[in-house]
């Protein structure tokens, strides 16, 4: 299992098109990945799920990524909140 923390930069949080788009990303691998905030984790890869979260500005974030293709993953989703959030 490998996992990452992250802190929201985008001043919109996690909004529903963005939420589209990782969901999006997830759903490409077979990995098991899952985003959460204070030990309430959801399945990243069903957009209700994420923005139930209610992801805002500056809040801290982890991803965990468990599976075959997790290394894969793991850069990938580094990247994408690196230029999206």
């Amino acid at each position: 299992m490998r996992q990452f923390s992250y802190r929201i930069t985008g001043q919109e949080g996690v909004h529903a098109k963005l939420a589209g788009l990782l969901v999006k990303m997830a759903m490409t691998f077979t990995s098991d990945i899952s985003i959460g905030k204070k030990n309430n984790f959801v399945d990243a890869k069903r957009i209700f799920g994420i923005m139930s979260l209610e992801i805002k500005y500056n809040e801290e974030i982890t991803i965990k990524i468990d599976g075959e293709d997790e290394e894969i993953a793991f850069k990938a989703l580094q990247v994408f909140f690196n230029e999206n959030l």
